[in-house]
């Protein structure tokens, strides 16, 4: 079988940079945190969040280069019914900083934050 190469902006790449996210959550938690429950959230209409920690962390996983609103609608709807979360997005975008109350993460920056218990 041959795979092809996976190129950035491309649906492949976002599904492989989703599933690194996950696989380092999944090895952080289960190495440290086992007692944390990792899934995710998703309504009827089809609004989802990719990471769910426990009772306290809601996470959106997105490849893209510049973090807009758009990218953040589906942790707003999710803070609605769960207004006691702490709301993060990592991706590509090389500016960590904050919109409203959610938590924009570049990757490098998440990686610390989680490897180095900062994160929960």
């Amino acid at each position: 079988m041959h795979r092809k190469e996976v190129v950035r902006g491309t649906p492949e790449y976002g599904h492989a940079f989703e599933h690194f996210v996950m696989q380092e959550l999944m090895a952080y938690i289960r190495y440290n945190r086992k007692e944390e429950k990792l899934s995710y959230w998703r309504t009827n209409t089809g609004l989802e969040v990719d990471a769910i920690v426990g009772d306290r962390l809601a996470i959106e996983i997105k490849s893209t280069e510049d973090i807009q609103n758009k990218h953040i609608k589906n942790l707003k709807a999710f803070k609605e019914e769960h207004p006691h979360f702490r709301l993060l997005t990592v991706s590509l975008d090389k500016f960590t900083r904050k919109i409203d109350d959610i938590e924009l993460y570049y990757i490098h920056d998440f990686l610390h934050l989680l490897w180095s218990g900062e994160l929960f």
